[in-house]
């Protein structure tokens, strides 16, 4: 792909890069307003970007961009489709609000806080528009490790414990992903998921185990990064006790993991991928039930806001696995649907959180009673917020979960699925109600109690204009559910046909007849490429 869009391609993963380097040549001590505004002025950059890339993947056509003029498989290729365009709108929005929220002086209780964040930015939309799976374990590295140092931004003895899980945790799933992506290429030769898809389409039939072995190590990587039962239990604690602009970032994090299964089991391991086909379909619903059941069951016992929110955070991720599952065009639309929805809901709660938890001081999050907050935008928001959420109509989760019970009712595990659905809304609804009533309704009348020391360092006031601007995304949502949803429709019906990103990345007239590409063939000499180009014959792909 050349032009302006192939550029285009290139910067959400350069931008994010060159601005950490330039805020860390400032100085955040030094420059905090610059090192403020490079950050705001970067993340509004990334959203002009992706909404143009959003308008082009709207054609319909995937595009790919060869760094350095390599040909796929050999070199390292970006690709934009629907779905990978979708990602870095949510992910840029997010990033405006947290960017911005940070500037009230959250980023002041710490060091590099805007460096790390443009950092995890980079992370997050390398592994969105990554087409190869060595490539995407690098950026899960890299957001991975930016995301330690945001998540113990400030400092303080809960965070380093929650930290400490947290890394820990993504450690042994990094571990499993290297062993998994090893036992891949050992049998087929490659990590290019366009080229992997035709590789194990065509393995021998006595390869099939090792195929379904690695995908499903790989598939458990995914599920611990989407904090899935019984994986995700490192959530809550992490989430919570991380900072507001921080945990509105996060907030994105589990929707990587559903990312990466979505395009793993539709182009790897789908339909045409013989008998490593199907890998997730018997798992995925019922584990989306249980991981929704308890996380429901977890929001009803917190007693804090910030831990609820968290939980919420998982429950989404049970919701969007109960529609994915299915693997059908409805099922996936529907999950990309309540993926947005949630997401842009859970992040405006973290930031009502940290508003609330500033307000009243010592308390905290902490639903217990206290003094009453100042009049303004808090209740409307949280009540908005709330609705959002829980899924109730008019808001636009609602339009999802109707679409996932429609799925649901095809399937074996549909009894269960709208069991959890159902009992789960009413949990939610309960649990943000009853915090609801004891944050603005039963205020005790005492004096705003003073925070312990250090913990607002250099915070007068929790700005109020980054939970507007995701309060007014959601707004938009709602106002033009129709038009996300036939986008949502099409990105399905795009994940469920990969011949066009195969296509788009591995040109046709390079790809030989089935029987020419199997494992252990030099496939430089069976496309039809000069002898020239091809490196020293080895058996496998070169690197």
């Amino acid at each position: 792909m050349i032009g302006m869009l192939g550029h285009l391609m290139v910067a959400p993963v350069v931008l994010p890069l060159l601005s950490a380097a330039i805020i860390m040549t400032l100085g955040d001590r030094r420059r905090p307003g610059a090192c403020r505004a490079v950050s705001i002025g970067s993340c509004l950059s990334l959203v002009l970007a992706a909404l143009y890339l959003l308008g082009w993947s709207a054609t319909g056509q995937p595009a790919a961009y060869s760094v350095g003029g390599w040909p796929a498989p050999y070199g390292i290729v970006l690709v934009l489709d629907r779905l990978a365009a979708l990602m870095l709108l949510l992910t840029a929005l997010l990033a405006v609000a947290a960017a911005w929220f940070a500037a009230g002086g959250w980023d002041a209780r710490g060091r590099h806080f805007h460096a790390l964040l443009q950092l995890q930015l980079m992370g997050l939309n390398g592994a969105f528009l990554t087409g190869d799976l060595f490539n995407l374990f690098v950026f899960f590295e890299l957001l991975l490790i930016a995301s330690y140092g945001l998540m113990l931004h400030g400092g303080g003895a809960r965070r380093q414990r929650a930290t400490l899980h947290y890394v820990v945790c993504n450690l042994v799933a990094s571990t499993l992903f290297l062993v998994s992506v090893s036992l891949l290429y050992g049998v087929t030769g490659t990590l290019n998921m366009a080229d992997l898809s035709l590789q194990v389409a065509a393995a021998p039939a006595g390869d099939a185990s090792l195929l379904r072995s690695a995908g499903l190590v790989l598939l458990v990587v995914f599920a611990v990064k989407a904090a899935v039962l019984p994986l995700g239990f490192w959530l809550r604690d992490g989430y919570a006790s991380a900072s507001p602009p921080v945990a509105c970032l996060f907030a994105l994090m589990t929707k990587v993991g559903l990312y990466a299964i979505m395009r793993t089991c539709t182009l790897v391991f789908g339909e045409q991928a013989g008998g490593a086909a199907n890998l997730a379909g018997e798992w995925l619903v019922p584990v989306g039930i249980a991981t929704l059941a308890m996380a429901a069951i977890a929001a009803l016992a917190c007693r804090n806001l910030a831990e609820l929110v968290a939980c919420l955070v998982v429950a989404s991720v049970g919701s969007m696995l109960i529609g994915t599952g299915a693997f059908s065009l409805q099922g996936l639309s529907s999950a990309l649907f309540y993926m947005v929805h949630s997401t842009l809901a859970v992040a405006l709660l973290f930031l009502l959180a940290g508003e609330i938890a500033h307000e009243r001081g010592a308390l905290g999050s902490d639903l217990l009673p206290g003094p009453p907050l100042q009049p303004g935008h808090l209740a409307p928001l949280f009540f908005f917020a709330a609705i959002a959420v829980a899924g109730l109509p008019p808001a636009s989760g609602f339009i999802a979960k109707v679409g996932i019970l429609q799925v649901a009712v095809e399937g074996t595990w549909a009894p269960w699925s709208w069991v959890a659905v159902f009992l789960s809304s009413l949990l939610v609804v309960i649990a943000l109600a009853r915090s609801g009533s004891m944050l603005f309704w039963r205020p005790t009348g005492t004096a705003v109690m003073a925070p312990p020391a250090g913990a607002f360092h250099g915070l007068s006031s929790a700005p109020a204009g980054p939970s507007w601007f995701l309060a007014a995304a959601l707004l938009l949502l709602i106002i033009g559910a129709r038009p996300v949803q036939q986008f949502t429709e099409a990105t399905a019906a795009q994940l469920l046909d990969p011949a066009g990103y195969v296509e788009a990345v591995i040109q046709p007239d390079l790809i030989g007849p089935p029987e020419h590409i199997g494992p252990g063939t030099d496939r430089l000499r069976t496309r039809g490429l000069p002898d020239a180009a091809a490196p020293p014959a080895s058996g496998k792909e070169g690197t």
